[in-house]
C-alpha cells in the first residue's frame, strides 16, 4: 500500500499573477469508503455480525455528535482526538463578541501516533 500523489504548480499567495511558480506533490483520492465496506472489514476482525457492528458504530457517530456539542474533546487513544472548532470575525470592543461574530463551525481531527506512523510507513507512489 502506497500514498499516492501528483506533481502541481502553484504560484505565491497574494501575489497578482501568481509571482515565483514552484512544484509541489499533492495527495490523489481513490474512491472513498462506504460504512459497508467499513463494516466488513471490521467483521473479518472480530466475531461480531454485521447488525452489532453497524449498530456500534451508529452509536458510536451519535455519542460523537453530542460530545461534540457539548465542547468536549473526544479522545480516541489510538485513532486520535475530535474537538470542535469555530472562526469568527474580529470585533473592535471585547464586548462586541458574540455568537452572531461565529462565521463557522468545524471540527478538527488530530491522528493518533499509529495513524501517523502507518502514513509514513505507507511509501509514496507517483501517479500521472
Amino acid at each position: 500500500m502506497s500514498l499516492k500523489f501528483k506533481s502541481i504548480e502553484k504560484g505565491q499567495p497574494g501575489i497578482t499573477g501568481g509571482g515565483e511558480k514552484k512544484w509541489y506533490a499533492q495527495i490523489v483520492f481513490d474512491e472513498e469508503v462506504t460504512m459497508d465496506e467499513l463494516v466488513q472489514e471490521i467483521e473479518k476482525f472480530s466475531s461480531l455480525t454485521e447488525p452489532d457492528i453497524r449498530g456500534v458504530l451508529t452509536a458510536f457517530e451519535n455519542v460523537i455528535q453530542n460530545k461534540l456539542a457539548a465542547s468536549r474533546i473526544v479522545r480516541m487513544e489510538r485513532i486520535g482526538s475530535f474537538y470542535p472548532a469555530l472562526s469568527s470575525n474580529g470585533e473592535a470592543e471585547e464586548s462586541a463578541v458574540s455568537a452572531t461574530s461565529i462565521r463557522k463551525v468545524s471540527v478538527n481531527y488530530r491522528p493518533g501516533d499509529r495513524i501517523i506512523k502507518a502514513l509514513k510507513d505507507a511509501g509514496f507512489k507517483k501517479v500521472v
